[in-house]
């Protein structure tokens, strides 16, 4: 069997290009995107993240900040930069870079964001927004995911999905995405028994649980689509998925590779919904 490997770059350049002409047009209105990323501490992978981001602002011509403060920052003083970020009329989006020192409350700072400005689409609000199917502004993952599977023209009405990982910022919204995309959607975690015996009924999987091969081939069904959200580091340095990549492409239908799959989707989705949230700022 013959797989195609969706090459998430290529169509995530694409959306980055559409993105930097109606940033072109907005320019000449006397608008500029304005998006900001709070970074707590110096962690080397944040730091990577970050710039990358700040890069992707810099190619589509975004007004781009990052607002540093040091790992030994209380949570107030973190709290007081969300709250300086949400009244700021030139930052339409803004996100905290994930995971915060463990002495702050990520999920108090979340909810401190205004909903009109998540970018990152984790606040409770916009995740309440998913569930219910009136979409505002959408985890950046899940989203680029979608994107991914509809650019191959995959359909998903009536088709059966796993999703693998339950997390807030990946494996629920992704789930609820599904659903309403008309997809029968069964939600595996660190909990369920038998995994392999679940993902192999499926014709779509997602994996997003961050362990190195967890989806193995014998673990997919022939002509399945799989998608890998997962990064991990081997000790040699090298970056691999949650999917065991060359055995499972003999198997699939579509699947995506790490790096070079959802990664650059994410990015690209971040950009998207810093147009959408300067939309809403402006309505």
């Amino acid at each position: 069997m013959s797989c195609y490997i969706v090459d998430g770059k290529a169509i995530a350049q694409g959306i980055r290009d559409e993105i930097g002409k109606k940033t072109q047009i907005l320019k000449t209105r006397g608008y500029t995107p304005g998006l900001a990323v709070i970074l707590v501490g110096d962690d080397p992978a944040s730091e990577i993240y970050v710039g990358n981001k700040i890069k992707a602002c810099d190619d589509v011509g975004y007004y781009s900040e990052v607002v540093r403060l040091p790992g030994t920052s209380g949570e107030e003083e973190v709290l007081a930069a969300v709250e300086s970020l949400n009244r700021r009329p030139d930052i339409h989006g803004f996100i905290v870079q994930l995971p915060l020192p463990p002495h702050i409350s990520e999920g108090k700072v979340i909810m401190a964001i205004e909903p009109n400005k998540d970018v990152d689409g984790l606040h409770p609000l916009n995740l309440g927004l998913i569930l219910t199917g009136s979409p505002r502004l959408v985890s950046c993952t899940p989203y680029g995911c979608m994107r991914l599977i509809k650019e191959t023209g995959f359909g998903l009405q009536g088709k059966k999905a796993v999703v693998v990982g339950r997390s807030n910022i990946v494996g629920k919204p992704m789930a609820a995405l599904l659903m309403h995309a008309n997809a029968t959607v069964t939600v595996c975690h660190s909990y369920t028994k038998d995994l392999g015996s679940i993902t192999r009924e499926a014709d779509l999987v997602v994996a997003a649980v961050g362990k190195a091969h967890l989806i193995t081939a014998d673990m997919i069904k022939p002509g399945a689509f799989v998608i890998d959200a997962g990064m991990n580091r081997l000790e040699s340095g090298k970056v691999v998925g949650d999917v065991d990549f060359q055995p499972v492409a003999e198997k699939a239908a579509y699947l995506t590779p790490v790096p070079g799959g959802v990664g650059p989707m994410t990015i690209a989705m971040l950009l998207s919904n810093t147009l959408e949230a300067m939309a809403y700022g402006q309505s």
